[in-house]
């Protein structure tokens, strides 16, 4: 028995749910928002689904109706408009954190929190800072999507099954994060010689463009939302994978952002390095084998960030 509580009905919290339903990772969901309407309304159509799927009880409530939740998803705030940075985002959307932390921890002190709402990296951060939690339970979704992108691009460029392509972006979700290439490969082969290594029809591959690929990830939400005005269908997911590795019983590892405390000479903080996560949240980082201009620009992603945060009221 798994219980979810989704704070916030928008379009992605609404699709977690969806998604969360029809994969049967959640036996109980439930979603909290502003607008009760709205998640009734989201709740009502997804729980009209279920005789089709594991059985799942999905329904609208209070914070009272979220005691016993594994996972707590935090997906409330204004959203992100064309043309508008995340980071502009910064005061509203930590002003209604701010307003949600005391009235969710009451009641689920023991859970694992995954911030999804953006700026993601502030969110988390100002999560740590306010909520008395312990850190091992605050995950902002942070990369994962950024990672999840890259992946499927070069999946693309190489015309090879995701699950054989090991990459990663870190930092922060945004203009900062940057894909250490050092370490990305394509099953084993470094990604500097799969052009050489892997060939079609005795056909070497073309060279790959790492900054197109970095701009291709940087600016896929944008384009998205310029498309079709909001993302919601690849983060969601993505949570859900968080999700399915927090209630699995072996540990997984990924790329979500979580409070730094020195590591890669970097403190105070929330930003994306590979993280350990497992059923007692987040409770480990691997320290990539990072080149010296690798971590100077992740450095300057916790620069970034840093800035952003000492113009805050957290």
């Amino acid at each position: 028995m798994n219980k979810i509580t989704i704070i916030g009905s928008g379009s992605v919290g609404s699709t977690i749910a969806y998604t969360l339903t029809v994969t049967g990772l959640a036996s109980e969901i439930v979603m909290i928002d502003l607008n009760n309407e709205k998640a009734l309304g989201e709740a009502m159509d997804i729980r009209q689904g279920t005789p089709f799927c594991s059985p799942c009880a999905v329904y609208a409530g209070t914070y009272r109706d979220t005691v016993g939740s594994d996972i707590v998803i935090l997906t409330s705030g204004i959203a992100r408009k064309p043309g508008q940075s995340r980071l502009d985002l910064a005061q509203t959307n930590v002003n209604i954190t701010k307003t949600i932390i005391p009235e969710i921890t009451r009641y689920c002190p023991d859970a694992n929190y995954i911030i999804v709402s953006n700026p993601v990296d502030i969110l988390t951060y100002t999560f740590c800072k306010r909520s008395g939690l312990s850190e091992n339970q605050i995950i902002g979704s942070g990369t994962i999507l950024d990672t999840a992108r890259l992946r499927a691009r070069l999946s693309e460029f190489y015309k090879i099954n995701q699950q054989n392509v090991h990459a990663y972006v870190m930092g922060e979700h945004g203009d900062s994060s940057f894909v250490p290439w050092s370490v990305a490969n394509i099953s084993n082969v470094p990604i500097d010689e799969c052009d050489t290594s892997i060939t079609y029809m005795g056909m070497a591959m073309p060279k790959l463009d790492y900054a197109e690929i970095e701009e291709y990830v940087r600016k896929s939400g944008g384009r998205v939302i310029e498309q079709k005005g909001a993302t919601y269908y690849a983060v969601s997911v993505s949570v859900c994978y968080i999700v399915k590795c927090l209630l699995g019983s072996v540990d997984t590892t990924m790329t979500v952002s979580t409070m730094m405390h020195g590591e890669y000479g970097i403190s105070d903080v929330c930003l994306s390095i590979l993280n350990v996560l497992g059923s007692e949240g987040a409770h480990g980082k691997i320290m990539l084998p990072l080149k010296d201009h690798e971590i100077a620009l992740l450095r300057k992603s916790a620069d970034c960030l840093r800035g952003v945060i000492d113009q805050l009221d957290i």
